[in-house]
């Protein structure tokens, strides 16, 4: 596998935000830039704005370069990429179409150089949807925009968050809650349980992951008293899923669920909307919480945090979501490696001959043209057999469904 230092693309996000001061105190850690090559996507005289009126700020040497290709891994240091004009106007804790604007200048230079290779991975500081709206981004947010700037025609974003130990993946996504039930259909919760046991393979290095799947009404819908999506949509897709040889259990209630830690049992859990499954995902992750965009053919993770307008200039603001999140980057890209090696030169499949004892049926004709054939002998009458009671079948022959590991 190759291993070499990769270069990982970070975009300054709203410039009115927490996005600098979390980004310098990241990396501050020398030991940074000696285990990847940070490209930042930003603006250096915005940078230095922030660290003259920031309290505690770590003097952190950006190298300016015109492009990423500029970027020496094989030296320690942190690049940064000018992406916005000098005279851009910075009002921390204000959500301004010029900090919107920012966002996009760099959102949009880093994802052009992830496509040509320029950088190997992507990392994102939080946007303000509101501001970066407009007739250049009509999206929702990240993930959408993502998906059609860098996805395929077969490519499905999915959005994962991540942390250690907790894996929460989505169903729909920034839906408003009026359109959510509308959005969970049996091939929405199939696919999206099919791509998020790919990715858990692929991306997290989990090989038969396990996964659980909430319901989407309270209780999980009480066998149909209080809604009828658990037993006529989510249950048939999970069934569909595991025919596909996939292990996915649910509807659970998703109240319950987290609260009694069931979640700890599986590898994955799917979610049916945004606050169902985020809310509880953030309380559990705290700052280790990321975000990663699962299903392209491209690397992108961001912190699980957004602007935090209310602590600007404070000082206040934690970077180890940050920090974690080019943790993630790197390792997804590492694991995507690891996982096209070992599975490009599958061994080949031989034909056995049912009639002999695991001999090759190659072998087995080769044998029988080689050696000349006996003059069959004279048939012996063959011996009475008993009559014996047919065999009861053994219980323990039977294939049983797997354990549902909430319940162990």
């Amino acid at each position: 596998m190759e291993n070499r230092k990769l270069r990982v693309g970070i975009t300054h996000g709203d410039i009115n935000g927490i996005s600098y001061e979390v980004l310098l105190k990241a990396l501050e850690n020398p030991g940074m830039a000696e285990m990847c090559t940070p490209v930042v996507y930003g603006s250096a005289k915005i940078a230095s704005f922030y660290r003259k009126n920031v309290k505690d700020m770590p003097e952190v040497k950006l190298t300016v370069i015109e492009s990423a290709a500029d970027a020496d891994p094989a030296q320690a240091r942190n690049y940064i990429i000018n992406v916005v004009p000098e005279d851009t106007a910075v009002t921390p804790g204000d959500a301004t179409k010029a900090g919107g604007n920012a966002a996009l200048a760099a959102l949009e230079r880093a994802t052009a150089d992830l496509r040509e290779g320029l950088i190997d991975v992507l990392v994102t500081c939080p946007i303000n949807k509101n501001a970066i709206h407009g007739d250049d981004f009509e999206f929702p947010g990240h993930t959408e925009y993502l998906q059609a700037r860098l996805g395929g025609e077969n490519d499905k974003a999915m959005m994962i968050m991540a942390s250690e130990d907790l894996r929460v993946a989505l169903v729909t996504i920034h839906s408003p809650i009026a359109a959510v039930s509308g959005g969970i259909t049996k091939d929405a919760v199939r696919d999206s349980i099919e791509a998020f046991g790919r990715s858990l393979v692929a991306d997290f290095g989990i090989h038969s992951p396990r996964i659980a799947v909430l319901g989407l009404n309270p209780h999980a819908g009480d066998g149909g008293v209080i809604g009828s999506e658990e037993t006529e949509i989510i249950a048939p897709a999970i069934a569909e899923a595991n025919k596909k040889r996939l292990v996915a259990f649910g509807p659970y209630p998703a109240d319950g669920f987290f609260a009694g830690g069931a979640y700890k049992k599986f590898d994955g859990i799917l979610a049916m909307y945004h606050d169902q499954g985020l809310t509880p995902f953030k309380l559990l992750a705290g700052e280790r919480g990321i975000n990663y965009t699962a299903g392209l053919p491209y690397v992108r993770t961001s912190p699980d945090h957004g602007t935090a307008y209310d602590i600007v200039c404070r000082g206040e603001a934690d970077p180890q979501s940050l920090r974690e999140a080019i943790y993630a980057a790197i390792d997804i890209y590492r694991n995507r490696q690891r996982e096209a090696e070992a599975t490009a030169n599958p061994l080949r499949k031989q034909n056995f001959d049912r009639g002999s004892d695991r001999v090759p049926k190659e072998k087995k004709e080769k044998d029988t043209k080689e050696k000349p054939r006996k003059e069959p002998k004279e048939p012996r009458e063959p011996k009475p057999r008993k009559e014996e009671a047919p065999k009861a079948p053994d219980a323990t022959e039977t294939t049983a469904a797997p354990a549902d590991p909430s319940q162990e």
